[in-house]
């Protein structure tokens, strides 16, 4: 394997996943993101002979100072300075890369990328950057070591350098040589990170968990969920059913045995009141307050009755970044247990919010979603408060111009039913039945949308059936709102969760129903089951695929963007309770042995250990370091010594001529060159350059008499050098 290529494919693969790192975690939008990674292909693939032509290296030059003004300007118009600063590295990165020449400019690739990585740690750091992080652990040690043998090797022969024979000496060569990097090389210096993966698990484990946010502040992730907001227009809903991205995931307790590939659990999010024609809204504008807590102080929120761990269901739900930051509520939710998905000191503030319409909002986790668990009762509870007599006309309202003949439907579809849950159920399994399921709708452009979806094509999305359900039944007399949220999600065989994607968005219908005088919201969902449950595939190869990814990224947030302080005390507690377990099981938590089996006594019996070996291996390293009794030079490396001592003393002898030989010229070109240029004592050094050579490099034995003939003809040398300057100075004039 030849040095230069493998050195420059390690630093490549530094680079690349440091971009990626950042590209990965940053709130980038795709087109952003396309391009770098698009530019990113194309400076690697520069051939590298381009790199020393002129236009590129002016190019070298002036790309960062453009990159820096655009970056400038783009900031002074308001853009996210950590957007800017981000995306400035990601191109630096990229210019470096296109325009890099020798050993020092691939150091400051590997810097770049490892600050890339550092970033992409503060920015966001899911599976993406985890399998980065693991990469740039495996190839790292062998790109900084093949870094600094470059730069050695560019530092120490540079141009016009010459080897000890006098030939040039050829970089390019060395670079394409193939017994520079081994297998072995390459598998030892790979091998290295393991140890460096363990300490770092080790420091990740054991280091307090101060937060993210005291390095740099807050950032949200990237991919928010738009969609649940204020107001809802009825010719745009609908299009969430084909977006794959996973809005929040489930797990619940007590399934069958194997789970269902699909279950039907609708998520509730918001309800609309108002409805002019083509778009719902609320009526109520107020601010959402802060829930009450149980205790106070708690991270516990009761809503219809306090809290039961032993016998209420739970629910464990982790929620993706959402905007507006809206909590989704299974059926029967009498209240919830927060916590932030993501460790942070300035996220141990999470609030939940009560919004009007029974609407639930989260505060305080700064754009990283939510984990929460649910608390089911039983059928009934947790449906919503009572409706006052003078808020029931809002929930009766029917626009002005919607035709008459859709109130005239509803009364024909329900006035045979004696009691207005049955009048529900009618007007339900009508539109269920009658109409079908699409999620594109030929009237969601027309004038009047529910009459022509009533009359005219009789299809549509959810959105459609139940806006339609929500006016009859405001015909008939009972009070209704329309509701948003998410239908069920799939099982994932690996992460054993269910998956709820935004493509599993729904509507439905929440209508008050005052039957034997027990007023209360119930639920109603007349779309069609076709449209009415998750529509993700729950078999297949890409299927599988895709559970095991999403598995992996969910374990990973979990495991490692979830790792928080109440997790390390939680493990340092199993470690404390394990070890009780195991004196218990011994015996030794009482009598001789319990004070010495104590952790403290461990604990400082460890520290003894690791000072004892400490002072042990600096004594070692001291005696290594002592001065040992030099054994005698070998006979041919007493010649070389005694060689090199003499042409020392004629290097001397010539230095007093002001003749210096340069240390890059080798001593037999030196002596050739006095020869071209007719020096006086070019014969005599070129003579006495020979015998050096021979003896040094040529294993020529010198005796004592050659020695005394050098010195003999160095002194000669010496005193020609010292009678030509008496012949140049002037004699001292007497006083």
């Amino acid at each position: 394997m030849r040095f230069g290529l493998v050195h420059r494919i390690m630093t490549d693969a530094l680079a690349a996943l440091g971009v990626l790192a950042v590209v990965s975690t940053a709130s980038m939008s795709p087109w952003t993101s396309a391009f770098l990674i698009i530019s990113l292909v194309a400076s690697l693939a520069i051939p590298e002979e381009w790199q020393s032509k002129a236009w590129l290296r002016h190019f070298g030059n002036i790309a960062p100072v453009a990159l820096c003004v655009v970056q400038g300007a783009r900031l002074v118009l308001g853009r996210s300075p950590l957007d800017v600063a981000v995306e400035f590295a990601a191109l630096l990165q990229i210019i470096r890369l296109a325009t890099r020449r020798g050993a020092a400019h691939d150091q400051q690739i590997i810097v770049l990328a490892l600050m890339h990585l550092v970033a992409g740690t503060v920015l966001g750091g899911g599976i993406a950057y985890g399998i980065c992080f693991l990469g740039f652990l495996v190839v790292a040690p062998g790109a900084l070591v093949l870094s600094h043998l470059r730069r050695e090797v560019e530092g120490n022969y540079r141009q016009g350098a010459r080897d000890r024979t006098g030939h040039p000496v050829d970089v390019p060569r060395i670079l394409r040589s193939r017994r520079v990097v081994g297998r072995g090389f390459l598998v030892s210096t790979c091998l290295l990170s393991i140890p460096i993966f363990v300490f770092t698990a080790l420091l990740f484990v054991l280091f307090p968990r101060v937060g993210l946010s005291l390095l740099l502040l807050s950032h949200p992730r990237s991919g928010r969920m738009i969609g649940f907001s204020d107001k809802v227009d009825l010719g745009q809903v609908g299009v969430l059913r084909s977006d794959p991205s996973i809005a929040l995931r489930f797990e619940i307790q007590n399934l069958p045995t194997p789970p269902p590939p699909r279950l039907i659990l609708r998520f509730r999010g918001t309800a609309f009141d108002h409805y002019d024609g083509k778009t719902w809204a609320r009526t109520l504008k107020d601010k959402p307050a802060e829930a009450s807590r149980e205790g106070g102080t708690s991270d516990v929120y009761p809503f219809s009755r306090k809290l039961d761990p032993l016998h209420d269901t739970r629910i464990n739900i982790d929620l993706e970044p959402i905007d507006p930051p809206v909590v989704f509520l299974p059926p029967h939710t009498v209240g919830l247990h927060l916590r932030p998905i993501e460790p942070s000191m300035l996220n141990d503030n999470v609030k939940l919010l009560k919004g009007p319409e029974g609407e639930y909002r989260y505060d305080g986790s700064e754009g990283r979603g939510l984990r929460y668990e649910a608390f089911i009762g039983e059928e009934g509870e947790g449906s919503g408060e009572l409706l006052a007599p003078n808020d029931k006309p809002r929930y009766l309202e029917v626009p002005a111009e919607l035709p008459s003949r859709v109130a005239t439907l509803a009364h024909t579809w329900a006035d045979a039913s004696l009691t207005q849950s049955a009048k529900a159920h009618a007007i339900e399994e009508h539109l269920k039945k009658d109409y079908r399921y699409d999620i594109n709708s030929p009237s969601g452009g027309t004038p009047q949308p529910v009459d022509d979806f009533l009359f005219s094509s009789k299809r549509g999305h959810c959105e459609f059936f139940s806006t339609a359900m929500s006016l009859m039944l405001r015909d008939v007399g009972i009070p209704s709102r329309n509701v948003t949220g998410f239908v069920g999600g799939s099982y994932n065989r690996f992460g054993k969760y269910y998956a709820v994607r935004e493509g599993d968005a729904h509507s439905w219908v929440e209508g008050y129903i005052d039957d034997n005088g027990h007023p209360r919201w119930v639920t109603f969902d007349p779309t069609p089951p076709a449209g009415a449950q998750p529509l993700e595939d729950t078999t297949g190869a890409l299927v599988y695929i895709r559970d095991v990814i999403e598995a992996l990224s969910q374990r990973w947030n979990s495991l490692v963007v979830g790792y928080d302080l109440r997790t390390q005390i939680q493990i340092l507690e199993n470690v404390r309770n394990s070890y009780d377990a195991i004196r218990s099981k011994t015996g030794t938590n009482h009598g001789g042995l319990e004070r010495w089996t104590r952790p403290s006594s461990l604990a400082a019996g460890s520290l003894l250990i690791m000072a004892t070996l400490l002072y042990v291996w600096r004594e070692l390293q001291r005696r290594n370091r002592a001065p040992k009794n030099e054994k005698e030079p070998s006979p041919e490396e007493g010649n070389a010594l005694i060689a090199t001592t003499l042409y020392r003393l004629l290097e001397s002898a010539l230095s007093a001529r002001g003749i210096v030989r340069p240390v890059s010229l080798p001593p037999l070109r030196h002596a050739l060159e006095l020869t071209q240029q007719d020096h006086p004592l070019a014969p005599e050094v070129l003579s006495l350059t020979h015998v050096y050579l021979d003896s040094r490099f040529g294993h020529r034995a010198l005796t004592e008499n050659d020695v005394r003939t050098f010195e003999k003809r160095v002194r000669d040398v010496r005193q020609r050098v010292i009678e030509e300057r008496a012949e140049v100075e002037p004699p001292m004039s007497g006083a």
